[in-house]
């Protein structure tokens, strides 16, 4: 099977790349970034966009910038890129990790309320996968305790609860342009919001401290350089005219796929909630349970490796468990999901999705021929499809 390569590129992205060599600024304040930045942020339905290097340092300048440091606490899920909580820790304040929903992969709204104590100053909400966080349940646990809400949307470009973009809901949501993500210059981030005082103190920090309407060499917070430059932002520009047909084309395949392995027993796939109407397909998340499949994760995903089909075993280990963490401070709730999920999880990468429909179909019937293959070569006996 050959899945279509990512980043995929068309001849478009020359024309936006020509804009900004054929200029004498090739940096962040050519104008193609601020254009690049209102229409992002209008596309996650925001009023305010700040582009940055990377989708970590706009973590970090979103919690520094609601003046979050130490002797403070911001809730986490364990399961994330660990840039969730090292941002937490490198402002100096300590992360307090939570469980996740068995199937959702998303915090668990009843754990996050748990976790609070009276130094919680944020939360940050992380949609994995694409589906949004259940919004209606964390949103007010954190109106109610008065914490700043950081949606970390790295994964959920253009994605949907209810009809509102993901990063709209929270006082600001922080966007990864990293290379495989699904909307990506290689490297690259954005902060989105609707708070004007917010976002300007972000795009403060971000460039050195500078304020609209004063001397370049006047600044007026600690700050440092994440600007983006115009290259990021022009390749960004041309990504962002394919993204929409991309999600359609992911979510029919996903239809399809999801459909075609219905009789599949002993996978469980993520969890969807109804409120969530647009979902860009990031990942295809999966839970393996061994003894209905006939073969455990690890056997799964070797075997749908060596049918050339793309898959990651999920995450190692929780945040918590990362080697930085016995000696960084942090908080850690019981979390015996997540712990779990580390070893029977695994995902899919959003390029399986952006084939034909052919394609999508000939992915499934090697799925269900791996699993096979595995089962006979670990001598397990063929599984019954489920009815």
């Amino acid at each position: 099977m050959q899945f279509p390569n990512w980043p995929i590129h068309t001849e478009a992205s020359f024309g936006y790349l020509r804009q900004v060599l054929e200029s004498t600024q090739w940096g962040g304040f050519h104008p193609i970034v601020g254009e690049f930045e209102e229409r992002f942020a209008r596309y996650q339905h925001c009023g305010h966009g700040i582009a940055m290097s990377n989708g970590t340092v706009t973590l970090e300048t979103a919690l520094q910038a609601a003046d979050i440091g130490p002797g403070d606490q911001v809730i986490v899920p364990a399961i994330s890129f660990v840039s969730t909580a090292t941002a937490v820790s490198r402002v100096g304040a300590t992360p307090v990790f939570v469980d996740t929903e068995p199937y959702s992969f998303n915090m668990d709204p009843a754990r996050v309320e748990e976790a609070i104590s009276p130094a919680t100053k944020a939360i940050i909400i992380v949609h994995f996968g694409g589906p949004l966080a259940d919004l209606d349940r964390l949103l007010p646990i954190a109106r109610e305790h008065g914490l700043t809400v950081i949606e970390d949307a790295a994964h959920a470009h253009g994605c949907e609860w209810n009809g509102r973009r993901a990063g709209s809901f929270g006082d600001c949501g922080s966007f990864s342009f990293q290379n495989g993500k699904a909307l990506t210059a290689g490297e690259g981030g954005m902060v989105v919001a609707n708070r004007e005082d917010y976002a300007a103190r972000i795009r403060s920090i971000a460039n050195q401290g500078r304020r609209p309407g004063h001397s370049f060499f006047a600044h007026f917070e600690l700050g440092s350089n994440f600007r983006i430059t115009a290259l990021q932002a022009a390749v960004l520009m041309a990504q962002l005219d394919l993204l929409d047909e991309q999600i359609e084309r992911r979510t029919r395949n996903a239809a399809i796929l999801l459909e075609e392995l219905h009789g599949l027993a002993g996978i469980r796939w993520q969890e969807i909630p109804p409120a969530v109407n647009r979902n860009c397909w990031y990942l295809v998340l999966g839970r393996v349970d061994a003894s209905a499949l006939g073969l455990s994760r690890d056997q799964f995903a070797a075997a749908l490796g060596e049918a050339g089909i793309p898959c990651t075993p999920f995450y190692p280990h929780t945040l918590y468990q990362n080697p930085l963490y016995r000696e960084l401070p942090n908080r850690v709730m019981p979390c015996p999901v997540a712990e779990a999920s580390i070893g029977d999880a695994f995902w899919l990468p959003h390029r399986v999705l952006l084939g034909d429909e052919q394609l999508t179909r000939e992915l499934a019937a090697g799925i269900l021929r791996a699993c096979e293959r595995g089962r006979q070569s670990s001598g397990t006996p063929a599984m019954a499809k489920q009815s």
